[in-house]
């Protein structure tokens, strides 16, 4: 039975511990190996992509596609709802092998990262596979008691795993062995960010907390206010989210305040996308089908870009462009210091899995099951 001892300071429930955050991340320029490109998943790439994008190939996954890819080494992984693993050439479009994970259940928004020379990614049945990224066949399953739409995250030989039992899982990586699970209240669907050894999460009891990598131990937990889906982008000893009551949250982490919370003054909608942070700026996408750009320092707002359906997918970044999904079934490119589109790809179905890049060339998965690489 885990015990807490929490005080309350000023409307906001903290831990005694603080933790020193460092500066932001980008993903290397010819690797996105995880959600969000990075352990701190802020959401930015070095890699070069050419303003006029071109549609390079398309791959049909045979059904809808909410989990967003991984590149490594010139292969993109993706998960299906028809419970496939599949491995895809980047250069040619053409699949490697396919690993059936769950014909039942399938894969929903959990995306696999890769590490060790394996493929992890849940499933909605409550299991966590790791796939040897050469040949495709298992290696191990761990089963959790509750769905897995939260995204598999490896910090040196630890894989770490929300579910919706409510637990955050520390397994070993290479084998699949318990090490340690930290119970929160409700379930845990946010992806973990990680930075120095801590695993940071919203959670679905609308608590944020820090808990150890090493041996699943809270260090750090401070009350939200709201029930939180969204991943955080953690850089500047600074977390970023938004919430289910319609706000976007800055948290400072060694002070352990929450330093501005933003809400757009006409629209009231939740956010689920989970943020970018680049250049001074928190980019999110509402389910008030508005992009929202705003200052990391402040709060307050840059721009907003209008969308025609709502927004699920995560933003990316590389070149001073952000670039989005919709629920209206475009990707979007936006200039990223005034919002100005800058090009845009109707799919034809909407897209709510998020953008990864690497290689200079952009992927992103869309609801009738199609598979887009721009570049």
């Amino acid at each position: 039975m885990r015990v807490l001892v929490l005080i309350l300071i000023g409307g906001v429930l903290i831990t005694s511990n603080s933790v020193a955050i460092g500066q932001p991340s980008v993903a290397p320029s010819d690797r996105w190996s995880q959600f969000r490109g990075t352990p701190e998943l802020t959401g930015a790439s070095s890699s070069q992509i050419r303003n006029e994008l071109k549609l390079l190939w398309t791959f049909d996954a045979g059904s809808s596609i909410d989990s967003s890819a991984a590149i490594v080494d010139g292969i993109a992984y993706i998960g299906t709802y028809s419970g496939e693993l599949i491995s895809i050439r980047l250069d040619t479009g053409i699949d490697q092998w396919r690993y059936l994970a769950n014909i039942e259940f399938g894969i929903g928004e959990s995306s696999p990262s890769v590490a060790h020379g394996l493929v992890f990614i849940g499933d909605l049945a409550g299991i966590l596979h790791a796939v040897d990224q050469a040949t495709g066949k298992v290696v191990w399953t761990y089963q959790t008691d509750g769905e897995i739409k939260s995204s598999p995250i490896i910090s040196g030989e630890t894989v770490l795993i929300g579910s919706y039992d409510g637990y955050l899982y520390g397994l070993t990586a290479k084998t699949g062995q318990l090490k340690w699970r930290f119970e929160t209240f409700n379930y845990v669907h946010a992806t973990p960010a990680i930075v120095k050894g801590i695993a940071y999460f919203g959670g679905c009891d609308e608590m944020f907390r820090g808990v150890r990598v090493k041996d699943g131990k809270e260090v750090f937990s401070v009350s939200a206010g709201a029930y939180t889906a969204a991943s955080a982008a953690i850089s500047n000893d600074h977390a970023y989210f938004g919430t289910f009551n319609n706000e976007v949250i800055g948290l400072a982490i060694s002070s352990q305040e929450i330093i501005w919370r933003y809400e757009h003054p006409q629209r009231h909608f939740p956010f689920y996308s989970s943020a970018l942070n680049v250049d001074g700026k928190v980019v999110i996408g509402g389910r008030d089908r508005i992009v929202h750009a705003i200052d990391e320092k402040s709060g307050e707002t840059i721009w907003t870009f209008t969308t025609r359906a709502r927004i699920d997918s995560s933003p990316a970044s590389a070149n001073g462009r952000v670039y989005i999904g919709s629920g209206d079934g475009r990707l979007y490119v936006l200039d990223l210091s005034t919002g100005d589109k800058l090009w845009e790809f109707d799919a034809g179905a909407p897209l709510s899995a998020s953008p990864a890049i690497a290689e200079g060339k952009i992927i992103i998965g869309s609801q009738d099951g199609v598979l887009y690489c721009f570049g």
